[in-house]
């Protein structure tokens, strides 16, 4: 059984900076790229960032290039969301999201193409 499990979630103030883990059980984690995504409440979810199984292909949204950082560890089955800077607006619960790939340098931005998820992880930024 799959399972995608974040952490690293919480309060933190506008300008201060949280690190989100995903750690991946009962699938192949090089064989997949793996994705962040988030959503506001009353909004739609949306993508932050993408890495390929690699590590070599990486996407971002461009409301968070340049704060956000997305990396992994294959050897520790976890993926990483660096976030720096943090906006108000950045308030979410945070979704890791993995997508089977056959080709370990591709990646997606789109949440319709990823296998599994994990439950989520809030995260409250405060003006």
């Amino acid at each position: 059984q799959v399972q995608l499990v974040e952490s690293g979630g919480g309060l933190v103030q506008a300008g201060g900076s949280l690190r989100l883990s995903c750690t991946a059980s009962g699938l192949t984690f090089r064989l997949y790229a793996m994705g962040w995504f988030r959503q506001a409440p009353g909004k739609e979810r949306e993508f932050v960032a993408s890495i390929s199984g690699t590590g070599g292909t990486i996407y971002y949204a461009d409301s968070v290039k340049d704060r956000f950082t997305i990396s992994r560890d294959n050897a520790k089955i976890t993926a990483y969301l660096q976030m720096n800077s943090l906006k108000f607006e950045d308030t979410a619960v945070y979704y890791c999201a993995a997508k089977r790939t056959f080709d370990y340098s591709r990646t997606s931005t789109d949440a319709r193409e990823y296998d599994y998820w994990g439950q989520g992880t809030q995260v409250t930024v405060s003006s």
